[in-house]
């Protein structure tokens, strides 16, 4: 195992109780990377697609319009998530994304901001791999914002103040890789292998909107760790400390530089 994939398994990679309204309050920023990735998808006649960590299934209506034969299913951890979907007409199941294993093999295999919760991803994706059909995509899309002022305030932050002995077990080696790692991992097994990097440029507006964005997302399991009372002072310091990298511009809007990993693998015919 190359030294880039040696981590520990922490609450981090479970299930956060995600919040569905705050998460899809940068609705349009979060789905765009997901609309990308589906239009590089390319499979003649899928009959079985899973969006895996679909959340709240806003990428559900994109995929059906891709592949208007297929039947189309999230799969989520979050009950309050896949209410959002199943609100919307589309076939759901709750289940572990970490272990989840379909009854059958499937097309494709679709996840968009979900994989990078979860460790061991030299077990993952070839797992995910062996669940698809014969000529199947497995088509990934994570963050990789690691090494950024927004990740180390988060732990920075979270080791200081009164709640720092309620969430110091939440640190966690961050589990998406270089993508030459995924590329030596998945090559050997795909029949074809794309790999990319984008960095988005959100535009966002509002006070102290990196806050808010984070608060949707990695600063949830901070949250869930610490007593409530200590939630608001925690994050007004986080608040704070992004404050200068990332200052609101003459105009009110803030940029939110976010780069996000892709890969399409295609499996053997």
């Amino acid at each position: 195992m190359a030294a880039g994939w040696r981590r520990k398994a922490t609450s981090m990679s479970g299930n956060p109780s995600w919040n569905p309204s705050q998460y899809l309050r940068f609705g349009t920023e979060r789905l765009q990377p997901a609309i990308d990735l589906i239009n590089r998808l390319d499979h003649p006649a899928p009959h079985r697609v899973v969006d895996l960590g679909c959340g709240a299934g806003n990428a559900l209506p994109i995929l059906a319009a891709r592949f208007p034969g297929a039947e189309v299913m999230g799969v989520d951890g979050s009950a309050a998530m896949l209410a959002k979907a199943a609100a919307n007409g589309f076939r759901t199941e709750q289940a572990d994304i970490a272990n989840w294993q379909p009854e059958e093999k499937v097309d494709v295999i679709f996840s968009n901001a979900a994989l990078q919760w979860l460790p061991d991803h030299v077990g993952l994706f070839p797992r995910l791999l062996s669940c698809l059909a014969p000529g199947g995509i497995l088509a990934v899309q994570m963050p990789a914002m690691d090494d950024t002022p927004a990740r180390h305030m988060q732990a920075q932050v979270a080791s200081q103040g009164p709640w720092a002995a309620d969430v110091a077990h939440v640190t966690r080696v961050q589990p998406v890789a270089a993508p030459a790692v995924y590329y030596g991992l998945l090559r050997p097994l795909a029949a074809r292998l794309e790999l990319w990097v984008t960095e988005y440029m959100h535009q966002l507006k509002g006070p102290d909107p990196v806050m808010e964005w984070f608060k949707g997302s990695s600063l949830q399991p901070y949250l869930d760790a610490m007593r409530e009372e200590h939630r608001p002072a925690f994050l007004a310091a986080y608040a704070e400390a992004v404050r200068p990298h990332y200052p609101a511009l003459a105009d009110g809007v803030t940029l939110l530089p976010f780069r996000r990993l892709f890969l399409i693998a295609e499996t053997h015919r």
